[in-house]
């Protein structure tokens, strides 16, 4: 391993990763870190791809996080909420495409409170329907929220349309007439059909000794009942590229432009991140940013990502710019791909790009959050964690071979779909 990962691994020493599985198939994933705040949560393998939309179900994953926290069978809707915000607790949920989650952060003698609140809300809830009723307002008003920001919308719209006929093109919020429909026997039969032990896995990072984490988990967690889990995902084949671009009450044009790519459960989905990275991840020094913005001042926002799902991917580029420039931000964006496509990164760049990498995994094992969930989304998905010295070892392998090989197969923005924003 080279010297700049070694480095990285020597601030870590080794990992101290603890797993176990209860009889009913329930999961759990222990990290030991010396803090006095720890972050536990309940992933569980259900989320808008599941929703079957001829039974109503567009946007109940998301619609059973909100009402998971409005009563069980023995607290009510303040209880809940009070639980862990009385200690200082911090205590929220999300939905995603393939997953949901309840999640919590606390100081760590609070530890047994919050795995018993998760627990209790995610198998004893019950929905009250006047409950149900005032959350529906709620939920339309986050919708219209939504909808009133381009930047987030855009995405959402770009996917609903690169999945086109594919429960994976579902929009996580539902839509107005399915969120005003939903009742309590739609959202009680997606909870019965996913909600069960097999298909969850609760993550632990904190201070606390792994037996203790074992023995709470096992006391909360351990007679649930075991369901027959009807998970069935379909894979999605892909539909020819398209370019889709909307008037809109806006200032700004948005653009995003991408493709389908390979998922989290494909070996070159590393390379892919390292590419993403390069052409326009979280930092200054991006192609993209360096081209588009700094250098010619065209774009305040520009970004690209690789978003990876259980069995595909999706690689994209965003930019926000003025009507006026949009045409010359465009091709600056076609450039950077084609020269990715045409050109092999030279052994110093790769090795900047691959240390750039490896410090922004040091600075994410500093959020006990972020590792927690990534923690249990392995887990669930893979029934295993890559160690941070396998991850290292895997970035470290990746060649400019690999990178020019990738970015001829999926950069060709001749075969990419478009999704434009455009101001009157």
């Amino acid at each position: 391993m080279s010297n700049m990962f070694e480095q990285a691994l020597s601030s870590f020493g080794k990992e101290d990763l603890h797993t176990a599985q209860f009889e009913n198939g329930f999961r759990i994933i222990y990290k030991y870190v010396d803090s006095p705040v720890t972050h536990c949560g309940l992933v569980i393998n259900a989320g808008t791809r599941d929703e079957i939309t001829s039974l109503g179900e567009a946007g109940v994953a998301h619609f059973i996080e909100h009402t998971l926290f409005k009563g069980t069978r023995k607290r009510k809707a303040f209880h809940v909420l009070n639980r862990l915000d009385s200690v200082g607790g911090e205590f929220n949920a999300y939905t995603s495409k393939e997953d949901t989650w309840l999640y919590a952060a606390f100081s760590e003698q609070h530890l047994e409170r919050a795995v018993e609140l998760i627990a209790d809300i995610t198998s004893n809830a019950t929905f009250p329907v006047n409950e149900i009723k005032k959350e529906r307002d709620v939920i339309l008003d986050e919708l219209n929220a939504y909808l009133d920001s381009p930047v987030d919308s855009i995405f959402d719209e770009f996917e609903e349309k690169l999945f086109e006929g594919h429960p994976m093109g579902g929009n996580i919020l539902g839509n107005p007439s399915s969120v005003r429909a939903m009742n309590r026997e739609t959202i009680q039969g997606f909870v019965s059909r996913h909600y069960h032990p097999d298909e969850m896995v609760f993550s632990v990072v904190g201070a606390t000794a792994w037996s203790k984490v074992a023995r709470l988990c096992k006391k909360h967690f351990g007679l649930l009942q075991r369901g027959a889990s009807t998970l069935n995902r379909v894979p999605f084949n892909g539909r020819a590229p398209f370019d889709v671009r909307l008037k809109k009450d806006i200032h700004q044009v948005h653009h995003v432009m991408g493709r389908l790519t390979h998922g989290s459960d494909h070996p070159d989905r590393l390379t892919l991140a390292l590419i993403a990275n390069y052409l326009g991840g979280p930092t200054m020094n991006s192609r993209l940013s360096l081209n588009v913005r700094e250098r010619h001042g065209i774009a305040y926002n520009i970004e690209c990502a690789y978003t990876p799902y259980s069995d595909v991917g999706v690689f994209s580029v965003y930019f926000g710019t003025d009507k006026r420039l949009h045409k010359r931000a465009e091709g600056l964006v076609r450039k950077e791909l084609a020269s990715l496509r045409k050109n092999k990164l030279g052994v110093r760049q790769l090795h900047n790009i691959k240390q750039q990498i490896a410090g922004q995994l040091v600075l994410s094992q500093d959020s006990g959050s972020s590792v927690m969930t990534s923690l249990g989304k392995s887990f669930l998905l893979y029934n295993r964690v890559d160690h941070l010295e396998t991850m290292f070892g895997a970035i470290e392998t990746i060649s400019a071979e690999d990178v020019l090989r990738l970015a001829n197969e999926f950069l060709d923005d001749q075969n990419w779909s478009h999704l434009v924003y455009f101001n009157t």
